[in-house]
C-alpha cells in the first residue's frame, strides 16, 4: 500500500503537481505514492479507494496552488464549502486518522490558507508547517520536498533510500515580509538557514 497520499485539485497547478509526483516517485518509488489518476485501476470503486488510502497513508501531501482555496463550481459555490468535495474529504479523513498532513505550497506567491477561511473539519491545515516548491527555484524546491518527505517517513529495513541513516540536520524556514518598500520577489521567497 502506498505510504504517501497526494491530495490536489485537478485544475490547480497541474504541471507543478506532475513534477512533485515524478520527484517523489523517482526518490521513493512509484508504488509508495498514491495519486488518484495513477493509482486507481479502471472499474474500481474510486470513492472507497480514496477514503481508505487517505485513512491509511503515513503522510498526506496537500498540494496547494494559487487556485486551490477559491476554486468554484459552475454554480459559483466554493468547492471547499461543499461537504462532498473530494479534497475536503481526503484531508478530513487523514486528520481524523491522526496521519501526518503536510501542506505543500506550489509557486512563489501561494500562501497557506488561514484556518478561519477553511471548513471546521480541516481548519487544522491552516496551522500546519508547510513546504514550499517555488517556481523560481524549482529544482532546489523539489529536492527540498523530497528530503522533507523522506525524513518524515518512518524508516524501514528495506527499500530505496531507507535503513539506518544519519539524522537530518535541523533547518528553520524564515519568510521575509517587506513593508514600506523593498523587493516583492525577496519578500515572497523562503530562505532556509542551517545552523552551524
Amino acid at each position: 500500500m502506498p505510504r504517501i497520499f497526494l491530495s490536489f485539485r485537478k485544475a490547480d497547478s497541474r504541471w507543478m503537481r506532475d513534477r512533485v509526483y515524478r520527484t517523489l516517485s523517482d526518490r521513493l518509488g512509484a508504488a509508495e505514492i498514491f495519486k488518484s489518476g495513477q493509482s486507481i485501476p479502471p472499474g474500481a470503486d474510486y470513492a472507497e479507494i480514496l477514503r481508505r488510502q487517505a485513512a491509511e497513508c503515513e503522510l498526506m501531501c496537500v498540494l496547494i496552488g494559487p487556485g486551490w482555496l477559491d476554486a468554484r463550481g459552475e454554480d459559483g459555490v466554493r468547492l471547499l464549502d461543499r461537504a462532498h468535495d473530494w479534497v475536503r474529504l481526503e484531508i478530513a479523513t487523514a486528520l481524523r486518522a491522526g496521519n501526518r498532513v503536510v501542506p505543500v505550497l506550489l509557486g512563489d506567491a501561494t500562501t497557506l490558507p488561514d484556518a478561519s477561511v477553511l471548513p471546521a473539519e480541516i481548519a487544522q491545515l491552516g496551522h500546519l508547517q508547510f513546504v514550499r516548491v517555488p517556481e523560481t527555484h524549482l529544482p532546489d524546491g523539489l529536492d527540498h520536498l523530497g528530503d522533507a518527505v523522506t525524513d518524515l517517513l518512518p524508516r524501514t529495513a528495506s527499500g530505496p533510500g531507507r535503513g539506518t541513516a544519519p539524522a537530518a540536520e535541523p533547518s528553520m524556514t524564515m519568510t521575509a515580509h517587506v513593508s514600506g518598500g523593498g523587493n516583492a520577489y525577496q519578500a515572497a521567497r523562503d530562505q532556509t538557514i542551517r545552523p552551524a
